[in-house]
């Protein structure tokens, strides 16, 4: 007996070591049942674990068929859920042995003896260890005294893996919460080399994670000012990190293909309780729309103040002068002077509408009243009017006879048409040909206005459609506008269902063509 309880402490030193040196939950839980299964002879086990809602539930099971465990659900009622250590031989489950025998003919199995201990954390039930016989006698004092020293261990193992089970689902939920997050998110060691890097932020610098991993942030990020000057290497924002501070900088980086974008960069350093730097974190997000809107701002602000300003200025000063009580003018100057304040009007008025319609594009409150239209009719009337406008440029018209209808808005496309042909007078200041044509396949008809003039770089080519920008040119700058025309254009053919883009060459005119879905 002697030897046998001797043999009992050593095996229960080695699995006691075995299982604080497991982290795995179900491999612990595992080696928990099997091992007290071996040292008290039982020929089966179960494990139940306290959960959230304070019920307990089987995790493990030891000679017994899983699809039976559910009928154990008896003996896991009425479990005291208090206890200390010292008192855990005397711990004991109410009726247990009758509950067993209430349990046994639904199983089919020929259990007869079960005994049961609990597993303590710090006083609290954390879960149940049963150990079940089906042949030998019942457990005794020193099976109950061996089993509560080796519960005493495998509370602490399972205590242990379910830490490192939680630890490892926060760490999954942290890596989630990064790699998912829209902002970019970087993570940095005292010698500011790159840990971690979301999925946002290599989308931004054109870096992948595996690639960045070790490289100094300033490599990754290259921050640059508005001059082009580099921003890490001259004044990095971290060369003396304060307490918590969260530290913000803003610059422009460039990526791989070439392209640039414009960040901000918030660093929270991370320190110790001893107050030693442990690690930065970084948040990275592009702003590169926010740069834009404060120069789009700007931009407005500074041509729609010259633009209304100009017809304004024209407008009082003829009226100024026609009303002067000191002078007597004649029919003739009178007749001059009223034209051109009705033509500032004009020019005015239409700057007015184009604002308001560019609003409501931007306030997606813009209407189209639809009906079935031959847009070559159209053109030829738009034409009709601007061939009065300028002596300088000859106007054709090249549509073929069976050119299809389309279904539009009679009005913004005859907008539409205005601008293009009002634009391709401006830009070819020394006249020429003017052509407005068309053509169809079977999905869409095609229309063009083409000019001889300036021509637009194929750079500034998608840019000419954006809000408020002019080509830089010479003539532009001479040139009367908001930059608001191609603008209005594009949104109102796309507004139809269909496309537009130009075709050019600096010297050798422009030709924009659109499309719309024919009916």
């Amino acid at each position: 007996m002697i030897d046998y309880q001797l043999r009992q402490r050593e095996y229960l030193l080695q699995i006691s070591r075995a299982m604080t040196s497991r982290l795995d939950l179900p491999s612990v839980l595992r080696l928990i049942l099997e091992n007290a299964a071996e040292m008290l002879r039982g020929q089966a086990g179960l494990i139940a674990l306290r959960q959230e809602d304070g019920s307990l539930q089987v995790q493990a099971s030891y000679g017994l068929p899983p699809d039976i465990l559910h009928l154990f659900t008896p003996l896991l009622a009425d479990i005291p859920t208090h206890a200390e250590r010292e008192y855990l031989i005397r711990w004991t489950i109410p009726n247990l042995q009758m509950k067993l025998s209430l349990v046994v003919p639904a199983i089919g199995l020929g259990l007869h003896q079960v005994v049961a201990l609990p597993l303590i954390m710090e006083n609290d039930l954390i879960g149940v260890i049963y150990i079940f016989r089906s042949r030998g006698g019942a457990f005794s004092a020193n099976d109950r005294q061996v089993l509560a020293s080796f519960a005493d261990q495998a509370a602490i193992a399972v205590h242990n893996a379910r830490l490192y089970q939680q630890l490892a689902h926060e760490k999954r939920r942290l890596d989630a919460i990064i790699q998912n997050s829209a902002d970019g998110v970087m993570i940095l060691d005292t010698q500011r080399r790159i840990r971690v890097l979301s999925l946002a932020l290599e989308e931004m610098t054109g870096w992948s994670a595996s690639e960045s991993l070790g490289q100094p942030c300033s490599r990754v990020l290259a921050l640059k000012d508005r001059q082009g000057k580099d921003i890490c290497e001259a004044t990095c924002p971290l060369s003396q990190p304060q307490a918590e501070e969260h530290l913000y900088v803003e610059g422009d980086i460039k990526r791989p293909d070439g392209s640039v974008i414009t960040v901000g960069i918030t660093y929270s350093p991370l320190y110790d309780k001893e107050g030693r730097l442990v690690s930065i974190i970084a948040n990275v997000r592009d702003i590169s729309r926010f740069r834009e809107a404060e120069e789009m701002k700007s931009t407005f602000v500074s041509v729609i103040s010259h633009e209304l300003k100009s017809p304004v200025s024209i407008i009082k000063g003829y009226a100024d002068t026609l009303r002067r009580e000191d002078a007597q003018w004649d029919t003739d100057t009178l007749r001059q002077g009223l034209a051109i304040i009705a033509e500032e009007s004009d020019r005015l008025n239409k700057l007015i509408d184009n604002l308001l319609d560019a609003s409501r594009l931007q306030a997606s409150a813009f209407k189209l009243e639809l009906s079935y239209l031959q847009v070559d009719k159209l053109a030829e009337k738009v034409m009709e009017e601007f061939r009065t406008q300028s002596s300088e440029h000859m106007f054709t018209l090249d549509f073929p006879p069976d050119f299809p209808a389309v279904r539009g808005d009679v009005e913004r496309l005859r907008q539409v048409l205005t601008n293009l042909l009002s634009n391709a007078i401006k830009y070819s200041p020394h006249g020429g040909l003017i052509r407005t044509g068309g053509w169809a396949d079977d999905d869409w008809g095609y229309v063009y206005v083409a000019d001889e003039g300036i021509g637009i770089p194929r750079s500034e080519q998608e840019r000419i459609f954006e809000r408020f920008y002019r080509a830089e040119s010479p003539l532009t700058r001479r040139t009367e506008g908001a930059g608001l025309g191609l603008y209005l254009c594009k949104e109102m053919i796309e507004a139809h269902g269909g496309k537009i883009w130009v075709q050019s060459e600096p010297g050798k005119g422009a030709k924009f063509i659109f499309k719309l879905p024919r009916v």
